[in-house]
């Protein structure tokens, strides 16, 4: 019956972040702005908040359409136009087959 202040240990391992993040098969590496937006050709894609500050890659993929990504992660495409990022289906889910039947 003890407290969490109580059980609480100090990590002994000092957090040092993200690697560096590289995207070499894009066309560019951008920087999210404090408030989630990258900016391309002049012109602002809203992404979110939680990539504020973070590398993230675009890679032109049509005249017009670029696919956006974050590490191994597409994230959606967005067009030069309507700047609006369209997800991906679920772009952090699984990553493995399903177990075969048998």
């Amino acid at each position: 019956m003890a407290t969490p202040a109580e059980r609480y240990e100090e990590n002994t391992r000092p957090y040092r972040g993200l690697p560096e993040i590289d995207y070499p098969f894009h066309d560019k590496t951008v920087t999210a702005t404090s408030c989630g937006r990258i900016c391309v050709r002049r012109k602002k894609v809203n992404l979110s908040t939680v990539f504020a500050g973070q590398k993230v890659g675009i890679r032109q993929v049509e005249d017009r359409l670029w696919l956006a990504s974050f590490m191994s992660y597409d994230l959606g495409y967005f067009d030069e136009d309507t700047c609006r990022l369209e997800p991906i289906k679920d772009p952090f889910g699984q990553n493995v087959l399903p177990m075969s039947r048998q």
